[in-house]
């Protein structure tokens, strides 16, 4: 049976004037739930929610197995969130960290409050937008056996979609700055292999314990056993800049799950990579991204990164060949290389114009594209 599998995005709310982050997600979800009442905060249906910062919301796709489906979910959610933010004087924007100089504003609740005492200048300025793809597992054994097998692989993932060259006016130098602003918070990253289900709970009643984090929902791994649903959630990607580059990278991770599901429930072992390593590979990966190298986790060299993704397909190629997703996968795919993802994008708006607010004009413009039939 094919698994299920859905996506959440963050994605920016900015002035439809000046392109600048706008606190105003509360006014827009109270608009998005009177254009669906029986939908509204319903994550497993589908939905747009609220998410730390007031200049961001996050929407969710509800499971499914048919890749058509999931396009036409992440297209319509994201129609739902420019839908509500019309009324609100503002745009969304797919992009995984705002060009332009900005101010983030936390929501108010007990626990966003709590993480701004507790981490201080790093919850201050976190306004980053990323994309989560929930794929479904039989249970928290397979779901360890696969995060034991796909760590290797996800620094690829983030490459493919970096999409936050620029933060706060300037060139970050970077393909993926979200990542760079990720690594701030104490519990993020690459995780070793756990190999059971009992050691992962371990380390994360520890972590809690601790009192460095709050409690399991701020377990950032890369990749981690979701809270509440049950699924591996795949959390290495940028906010797509394109609904079809997010659905190649949903794409991916179902195929990197059903292999490692395959490999674990054979007994074979999982990569023998240091987390030190992985580390490493996250880092270029977010600084190179495309159009740089990355790191083969089998050598621990740089090489292309398009070697690397053809690497990766190849990895799940009979498992995209199984669910019926290979086409689309190679054709994304394709299609990235010849146009480039949103890293690439932005920085070629940037040269072609020279102001930062045409970068964000077109992140605006292609995110309403989802509003088109």
């Amino acid at each position: 049976m094919v698994r299920t599998l859905g996506v959440e995005e963050e994605m920016l709310l900015v002035d439809v004037h000046d392109g600048r982050p706008r606190s105003v997600s509360a006014q827009l979800l109270v608009r998005a739930a009177r254009r669906n009442p029986e939908e509204a905060g319903a994550g497993v249906q589908g939905a747009v929610e609220g998410e730390f910062q007031q200049q961001q919301i996050e929407t969710h796709t509800p499971p499914t197995a048919d890749l058509d489906a999931l396009r036409h979910e992440v297209r319509h959610w994201r129609t739902e969130a420019v839908a509500a933010a019309r009324g609100t004087g503002s745009s969304v924007a797919a992009l995984a960290t705002s060009p332009l100089p900005v101010r983030p504003v936390a929501v108010t609740s007990p626990r966003y409050a709590w993480l701004q005492e507790r981490y201080q200048l790093t919850a201050r300025e976190h306004l980053i937008c990323g994309c989560h793809v929930h794929v479904s597992v039989e249970g928290d054994e397979e779901g360890v056996g696969v995060l034991d097998r796909i760590r290797v692989w996800l620094p690829a993932l983030l490459a493919l979609s970096a999409n936050s060259p620029y933060w706060n006016g300037q060139d970050s130098g970077f393909a993926s700055y979200r990542s760079q602003e990720l690594a701030r918070w104490p519990s993020w990253g690459p995780t070793g292999p756990f190999g059971s289900a009992d050691a992962y709970r371990r380390l994360v009643r520890d972590m809690v314990l601790s009192s460095v984090v709050l409690d399991e929902g701020m377990v950032y791994f890369v990749a981690r056993l979701a809270q509440h649903y049950p699924t591996v959630e795949v959390r290495a990607a940028d906010v797509c800049f394109t609904v079809d580059e997010a659905v190649v990278v949903a794409a991916l991770c179902r195929g990197l799950v059903e292999t490692a599901a395959q490999e674990w429930a054979l007994g074979r072992p999982a990569p023998d990579v240091s987390t030190t390593m992985l580390r490493l590979a996250t880092w270029q990966a977010g600084r190179e991204g495309l159009e740089g190298r990355l790191l083969d986790w089998r050598t621990g060299l740089p090489v292309p990164c398009w070697t690397v993704l053809e690497s990766l397909l190849d990895h799940v190629g009979p498992a995209l060949q199984a669910a019926g997703d290979l086409s689309v996968v190679q054709e994304g795919l394709a299609r990235v290389r010849e146009e480039g993802n949103g890293a690439v994008r932005q920085r070629a708006m940037l040269a072609h114009t020279g102001r930062l607010v045409d970068v964000v004009a077109e992140a605006v413009r292609e995110t309403a594209l989802a509003d088109e039939p």
